[in-house]
């Protein structure tokens, strides 16, 4: 059985911070916590429905995936779900009815913070499970087997395009013809690297998650390609790091080269004579503790927090008990459920790490004259979602019950087993970026509006929340998570299922998004510099 969240005050005794596991039968509606005030439609409700177990009679139309009030709420009083305050209601609701932006809005309040209370050991399991990885000569495990085309500069991106098209084999098939066990050739282009400070944060960031990605081991080769007089300079860029890494790692400047086309032509040079060492690769059994997933969510909908979340929670869970590590990142995205993750932080010391950042982001909204609540996105509305308390304390639910080993900032290479956390804005694009440059060789996305999404080198899973999306776009879908709310599984059984499919994919089974062609487009550096 799965269990539930942690009270945000003293009202509730403190519980873990997952729903309770699922009934097996056809109901209206889904409680998530004996103390909720609202429970979650589980398809469209008219005016008269009776609601299961619940004494309530319907008012309102309700539509998939929003909630109805399971009592009368005065205006004024906080709102409950998961166990946790959700919002405030802005008027008298009567049970039965629709409780919606129309009638619940954000609101602060004080968290009970006890950090590290919740901290447990890890049962590792007795035989670790495997998957079919490629073993680099530094010891880390790769999933795929990349040659990565690096800009230093936006100045340098068409160059760094031309050249990755050359080998596309939807374009030019015959380019790697002869290299079965090379994955293709991947663009990194992103649109700063001069105008900014050189000794500024957004420079170091920038050429944090640069070297994060020509470090990775997905990457069997690296050309990096800068255009020679920009501020972020590929030499500084290169002269670091990169000397330690076990690849061929190569680059050069377009002005000292002679232009664009000797540049292209340069680097079609330079790949071509990369192809053969870099196909010399088989494929070993590797033991799963060498996964690292990046845990994403976007377009996010009312049943999320039901299904898709807290099923890769329980996935989460798995990888934890054979010795992986999985990466929680999205911080704008867990604020009010931060004292959750507090909670359940290895120590004191992990605990407030989490809690500097969001002190730290607390002041970036401020000076930025923005708010952490401006969430949920209109998607997430129709959705059935109302507030940003509501939306984090089911995005909390992917990251599993295990305790929370380390903090990272964005971009920093993780180290540590077990979950973890990485500072990285909502924007999924720009999360996902700082996760793989931090070294995810994996990634799960959940989704309940139809997010498309696809990262290279690293692989990404698609995870609906709900059987219509499910049907809708089952092309861009890897794993249905909707029949959870049918009764036709539960969190764990499909929790178990996403599991397995980590390690088939991380063996080389290719993901939905891989066979659409995503993934050359993806990456999106976090930009925090003034632009001068």
């Amino acid at each position: 059985m799965t269990k539930n969240p942690q009270p945000a005050s003293n009202e509730q005794p403190a519980t873990a911070a997952v729903p309770l596991a699922l009934a097996r039968s056809r109901r209206t509606t889904i409680r998530l916590h004996p103390a909720d005030d609202v429970v979650v439609a589980c398809y469209g409700l008219t005016a008269g429905d009776r609601l299961d177990g619940e004494g309530v009679t319907v008012v309102d139309p309700i539509p998939s995936g929003h909630k109805v009030a399971t009592r009368a709420i005065a205006a004024g009083e906080r709102v409950l779900r998961y166990g946790q305050i959700i919002g405030v209601a802005t008027r008298d609701i009567a049970p039965g009815a629709h409780v919606h932006v129309h009638n619940l809005d954000m609101v602060e309040f004080e968290r009970e913070f006890a950090p590290a209370v919740d901290a447990r050991p890890t049962e590792y399991v007795p035989q670790p499970a495997t998957f079919l990885g490629i073993r680099r000569a530094d010891g880390r495990a790769a999933t795929r087997n990349y040659i990565g085309i690096l800009s230093s500069v936006n100045c340098s991106a068409t160059v760094v395009q031309a050249i990755a098209e050359h080998f596309r084999r939807d374009i030019h098939p015959e380019a790697l013809a002869d290299f079965p066990n090379i994955d293709g050739v991947v663009p990194i282009t992103h649109g700063v690297g001069c105008a900014v400070d050189p000794r500024g944060v957004g420079l170091r960031v920038l050429q944090r998650t640069l070297r994060g990605y020509a470090q990775h081991p997905n990457f069997g080769a690296v050309v990096a390609i800068g255009l020679g007089c920009e501020t972020n300079q590929l030499e500084d860029l290169m002269e670091v790091d990169l000397s330690a890494v076990d690849r061929p790692v190569v680059g050069f400047n377009m002005q000292d080269v002679g232009g664009t086309a000797k540049s292209i032509r340069r680097g079609i040079e330079l790949v071509t004579g990369l192809l053969p060492e870099v196909n010399d690769v088989r494929r070993v059994p590797v033991p799963a503790a060498e996964l690292i997933v990046g845990l994403q969510c976007g377009g996010s909908d009312g049943y999320s927090g039901i299904t898709a979340n807290p099923a890769l929670g329980a996935a989460v869970d798995r990888l934890v008990r054979h010795g992986g590590t999985a990466i929680l990142s999205e911080t704008p995205e867990i604020y009010g459920a931060e004292h959750l993750l507090a909670r359940r932080a290895h120590t004191p010391a992990v605990a407030g790490r989490l809690l500097d950042r969001f002190a730290w982001w607390q002041e970036y909204a401020h000076r930025m004259q923005a708010e952490l609540n401006n969430n949920p996105s209109a998607g997430n509305k129709a959705g059935g979602l109302t507030t940003v308390l509501e939306k984090s304390l089911g995005g909390v639910s992917k990251g599993g019950s295990t305790d929370l080993m380390e903090v990272y900032e964005y971009a920093e290479r993780v180290r540590e087993h077990g979950l973890v956390f990485m500072d990285t804005p909502g924007f999924d694009p720009v999360s996902a970026t700082g996760q793989v440059a931090g070294g995810a060789n994996l990634i799960c996305f959940t989704t309940g509006r139809g997010s498309a999404y696809g990262c290279q080198p690293t692989p990404s899973l698609k995870l609906a929340s709900n059987n219509e999306l499910w049907l809708r776009q089952r092309e861009d879908i890897d794993i249905n998570c909707g029949d959870i709310v049918s009764g036709f599984s539960t969190v764990d059984e499909v929790g178990e299922r996403i599991f397995q499919r980590m390690l088939s994919c991380a063996s080389g089974e290719r993901s939905v998004s891989e066979l659409l062609g995503y993934g050359q487009n993806e990456f999106v550096p976090w930009q925090l510099s003034a632009v001068m």
